[in-house]
């Protein structure tokens, strides 16, 4: 998997909790067991139902620590029994990492986030909308984008403030 893959699943695992509608509940789309085994699945993993346990645990700790309300050293009992021996290979030396059985998903969106803490910092965020419980990488290049969705979110706080504006303006 890509480096780009593994972020693009990471970013999936985190918005496996939208809003949902115009009602404003939340949704959890891996709280039912066979959408949860679908998902899995689709990102490499077996489906079992130990593995959704930890990919829950990593994705709701990581939404904590992303969201600025959980230390990163939180995320620290999800690496427990994780381990990385070294390799010698004729290209020189390759680490591998030993993971205990159903942890891989979860290990991975670790890793992943981690990757991103060095390589892009801060440029994993929620989602400027406060109604909003999505997440975004922003690639771009001024690091500038605030909404997971320019066509929903960013339309949405762009009219909203407009609405604002003009109200403010004719009260005057």
């Amino acid at each position: 998997m890509t480096e780009r893959e593994q972020q693009d699943a990471l970013l999936d695992l985190l918005n496996t909790t939208p809003v949902a509608g115009t009602s404003g509940t939340h949704q959890d789309l891996l709280a039912e067991p066979q959408a949860a085994q679908a998902w899995q699945q689709a990102h490499g993993g077996s489906g079992s139902p130990g593995e959704r346990h930890y990919l829950v645990q990593a994705r709701d700790s990581l939404q904590a620590v992303v969201r600025g309300r959980a230390p990163a050293a939180s995320l620290s009992p999800l690496l427990d029994g994780v381990t990385s021996r070294p390799e010698v290979t004729p290209g020189g030396i390759t680490w591998t990492m030993e993971v205990p059985e159903d942890r891989g998903l979860a290990v991975q969106a670790l890793m992943t986030w981690g990757s991103l803490q060095e390589t892009m910092a801060g440029r994993l965020r929620p989602c400027a909308n406060d109604e909003c419980r999505l997440f975004l990488i922003d690639r771009s290049k001024p690091n500038k984008a605030r909404w997971c969705s320019m066509a929903r979110c960013g339309n949405r706080m762009k009219a909203r403030r407009h609405y604002e504006r003009t109200r403010e303006a004719a009260a005057d």
